[in-house]
């Protein structure tokens, strides 16, 4: 998926519940385990989840949504805790939005601080790429 504003996923989360994935199917289009799935729903990150007359879980395209959002903060480091944060403030509502957007620009920053980090580091292993292949001299 391409990268969206916050609030525009937000709006996406308000949308419509109608159920429509299985946990499998889920757990497929997310490349979570049904176990992390579980695990969300119990520590909050999802909202509870609707069940079928079997008792299985069913998902709407509003968790999809939000599996994508939480996958996008989880792959920049941020903590569960934060996550959870997060979600907490969405459910607040609207009141929120200032909140929601501090948190979101403090881990900006520290995911642009890991990044300025990552590139000094990539410099260094090109160097030493680049001398054991000859193509330097040697320290």
């Amino acid at each position: 998926m391409s990268a969206e504003p916050a609030s525009a996923v937000d709006d996406r989360l308000a949308a419509d519940r109608s159920l429509q994935h299985t946990i499998s199917e889920v757990s497929e289009i997310s490349g979570l385990t049904a176990h992390t799935l579980r695990w969300y729903e119990r520590i909050g990150l999802l909202d509870p989840v609707d069940r079928s007359h079997a008792g299985r879980r069913l998902y709407s395209d509003r968790d999809l949504v939000r599996l994508d959002f939480l996958g996008k903060l989880r792959l920049t480091g941020m903590p569960v805790a934060d996550m959870l944060r997060y979600v907490e403030l969405f459910r607040a509502g609207d009141e929120t939005f200032d909140e929601r957007r501090d948190l979101l620009v403090a881990h900006r920053d520290e995911v642009r601080q890991k990044i300025a980090d990552l590139h000094a580091t990539l410099a260094v292993l090109d160097y030493k790429i680049d001398l054991y292949s000859g193509k330097r001299q040697s320290e």
